[in-house]
């Protein structure tokens, strides 16, 4: 059997073929994923609804002349964010991305942001039993602002994107994945957190089923196919799931964005995010570990003024991968990549600057060690004491830089399976598909 696949993440729509019996992706398509809309203040990130489901559905259509007998949907897509839904599961809003930042603006009345005052209006407990899960672009951030500018319909269904697009295709009421539900569910039990809505000022709405990953939520009718179509999961989850993330493993997500997480049996919380994963069980987590991100920072800087007098640069990463495997250690620099709101602050520095010792080699080196220290010390915000005995390393600056994965088996000191796959959603959900996710 073959199934539709699809991810819809920030910057693009992408899909292929899952196929069960060979468990290989074919026939990748991707569509781009919808502009923001123009003209919104400062802070806001709003994308149309219908052009999102529009382009999902071109991707499914594309796949479908490659795969006409495909029987299911799988869908992941980016957490966090809201659309809301009238009782005919219409739009009500944009979908309010969770890039989203306008949760940072001050509260009516007050200076501190929006933000905080959610935070205080849950106990320490609450917001544990939530997952420790609070961001301006969080599904409660953006339905306390609506509230506080009176603009929360009572009885609107809250919905993530990868909710309504499944709803949409499917022609069916959007239901919820717990792995979509972040900071959203009352983590001990499992249903919605209806008293945490209520401290947060955003009680009376209508709260969508929640849904297994084994059972369908619709069918998709298109171009003469009919598809069961399953509600949409979390691409984090997702992706861990498509790198096969065992029991005993830590697993590091070195790319754009980047993360340390564990699998735990049961609701285990720490100095950390915890979230749904399969099987009842729960995922610990840190997030927003600077990487990629941080590094684009030295390169921009480190090439600005080349690009200016209009030489190709297209080859400046690897210069710079070569020049960190010349470079004989740091020279005394050190680097500190929290440029952005990270899990290690939001203040980055180059310090101990020296006229013999910023070259590009020392400089990236000195970046790979905080990198490794960040992940060292946010593993150990997961479980004060290691219960993982293997790493499970993924993301493509492990590829492109040894430097970076020589540093992390010097920190960790355990075995470390590096993960080459490029497409972990996809497989994520081509694991479900064929019953990967262990019960």
């Amino acid at each position: 059997m073959r199934c539709i696949g699809i991810d819809i993440g920030s910057s693009s729509i992408k899909g292929a073929v899952l196929d069960i019996a060979s468990g290989r992706l074919e026939h990748m398509e991707r569509a781009p994923f919808p502009d923001p809309v123009p003209g919104l203040p400062a802070g806001f990130h709003e994308v149309r609804v219908d052009a999102i489901v529009a382009g999902a559905r071109e991707v499914v259509a594309s796949l479908l002349r490659h795969a006409p007998d495909a029987r299911q949907l799988r869908v992941s897509s980016q957490m966090g964010g809201l659309v809301l839904l009238d009782a005919r599961g219409a739009a009500l809003t944009h979908y309010l991305s969770w890039r989203d930042q306008r949760a940072m603006d001050p509260a009516p009345g007050a200076t501190a942001p929006l933000l905080e005052e959610v935070r205080a209006a849950w106990t320490d407990a609450q917001f544990e039993q939530l997952g420790k899960e609070l961001k301006p672009g969080s599904t409660t951030a953006l339905l306390h602002w609506l509230a506080r500018q009176g603009r929360l319909p009572a009885g609107a269904t809250p919905a993530t994107i990868g909710d309504c697009v499944v709803a949409a295709l499917c022609g069916a009421p959007a239901r919820m994945h717990p792995t979509n539900a972040i900071g959203l569910l009352d983590l001990r039990g499992g249903g919605w957190h209806h008293e945490a809505f209520e401290a947060a000022r955003i009680g009376g709405l209508r709260w969508p089923a929640l849904a297994g990953e084994g059972e369908p939520v619709g069918r998709l009718a298109l171009d003469g196919h009919v598809l069961d179509g399953f509600a949409a999961i979390g691409d984090q989850q997702a992706a861990l799931l498509g790198i096969d993330l065992g029991d005993a493993e830590l697993s590091i997500n070195c790319s754009t964005g980047s993360q340390v997480s564990r699998v735990t049996p049961a609701f285990q919380p720490g100095d950390c995010q915890t979230r749904c994963w399969f099987g009842g069980r729960f995922l610990n987590t840190v997030t927003h570990v600077p990487a990629g991100r941080s590094l684009s920072v030295l390169e921009a800087l480190l090439t600005e003024l080349s690009r200016a007098a209009g030489l190709d640069m297209s080859g400046s990463w690897r210069l710079i991968a070569e020049a960190t495997e010349a470079a004989e250690g740091t020279g005394g620099l050190s680097c500190d990549l929290g440029f952005f709101a990270s899990a290690m602050g939001d203040r980055g520095r180059i310090e101990s600057i020296t006229t013999g010792n910023l070259t590009v080699g020392n400089l990236f080196r000195a970046a790979f060690d905080f990198m490794a220290d960040s992940y060292l010390a946010c593993s150990r915000r997961l479980s004060p004491t290691p219960d993982w005995d293997s790493l499970a390393v993924s993301g493509g600056l492990v590829q492109a830089f040894p430097a970076l994965r020589r540093r992390l088996a010097t920190r960790f000191g355990l075995p470390m399976r590096e993960v080459g796959e490029q497409e972990e959603t996809l497989m994520g959900l081509l694991a479900l598909a064929r019953g990967g996710a262990r019960s």
